[in-house]
Formats: C-alpha cells, structure tokens, sequence
C-alpha cells in the first residue's frame, strides 16, 4: 500500500460565497478521500482533514487584476493535489467564466498529473453534457488525468447527495483507483500475500 493517503482538494466555481455548488464539491471531495484511504497505509480516521477547499467567489475581486496573491496560492494548492473535484453551476449552457478566468491563470501543463473529476450542478437534466463538452477539455488542455465522465447533479438531487453519489462511485471507483495508481499498489500487495507456488523436485 501506499504510505500516505492522497491530497484532495474541492474547487467550487460558483460566484456566490458559499453555494450549493461549494458543498456539493466538498462532499465529492470527501467521498472520493475515503474511497482512496481504503488503498493506503494512513488512518482516514487519524482527524486529519486533508480535503482542502476552494472557494472562488472569494477571490472574484482579484483573479483579473495584476496581482493575485490568493488566487496564486490556490493554483498552487489545486496544482499541488494527488486528486480534485472542480465544480461548478451550469450557466449559459456552460461553466463559469470565474471558473474560466481561475484556469487561464495557469500555464501550459499547469495541473500536470493531477486526477480531476469534474463536477456539474444543473437545474436542469438537459444539460448533462456540460461537463464533458465544455469543462473536460480545458482539465485535459492543462494537463490533468479526467479518468471518469463528469459527475452531473441537478439541483434537485443536493437534497439526496449521498444517495447520487453512491451511484456515481459505483461506476467511478476503479477507475479514480487506477488513476491514482492504488489499484497497482493493490496488485502488489495481494501478490505479496500470495504463498510462494510449491516446487517440484
């Protein structure tokens, strides 16, 4: 197993402070942190929070100016993550431009590595390709690993998160595992397990 659990990190785009869009993301986040725990050798259960969040609507008033002293630190905390829920609410039929103008902060290969899922809040189920048609390609663009389809929640379900979540992991736990390369440290352990194959002589 691994020695150190994975660092995750919630990133809501949603311009309002504190959104639905915000706890959906940590929520994600939280999920996608305990099925990783499972294939490491830390305790998810050591009270250490190692979710970290980002809340764009706080540093809405400085992504476009000439210095951004807290939006660097939270490209440097995204950049920084094993794995990330970027979220955002659906709006014009896409995602948001302060979630744009977060990314356009980065250079070419900026989220180099990282695991990301990218997470939908619609208010409506048509627009359930918003995550793979828009969102997905800028992710793929800077560099990060997008091994699932987006995780699109519609306004109606926050109200049973859970209950969308389990069905999404369901579908989604190999291959974040395979991404974050648990699945191969699992091999290795249960062929260490393994008993040494009897030799005839």
């Amino acid at each position: 197993m691994t020695s150190r659990p994975p660092a995750v990190v919630a990133v809501s785009g949603n311009p309002r402070p504190g959104s639905r869009t915000l706890l959906a993301a940590r929520t994600a986040a939280d999920r996608v942190a305990a099925l990783l725990d499972a294939g490491t050798s830390g305790s998810p259960a050591d009270g250490t929070d190692r979710v970290a969040t980002v809340d764009l609507a706080t540093l809405a008033g400085e992504l476009l100016a000439p210095a951004h002293p807290a939006a660097d630190a939270a490209l440097a905390t995204l950049a920084a993550a094993d794995v990330a829920v970027v979220a955002t609410p659906v709006y014009k039929a896409s995602y948001t431009g302060l979630l744009k103008a977060f990314l356009d902060l980065y250079g070419p290969d900026g989220l180099a590595g990282v695991v990301v899922v990218p997470l939908v809040v619609s208010g409506n189920p048509a627009h359930a390709l918003v995550g793979e048609v828009h969102l997905r390609p800028v992710l793929v663009e800077l560099g990060a690993v997008v091994p699932t389809r987006s995780l699109t929640v519609t306004e109606a379900q926050l109200a049973d998160l859970d209950a969308v979540l389990d069905a999404w992991l369901l579908r989604a736990a190999p291959a974040l595992r395979r991404a974050t390369g648990l699945a191969d440290a699992d091999r290795v352990t249960a062929a260490d397990r393994a008993p040494e194959p009897a030799v005839s002589r």
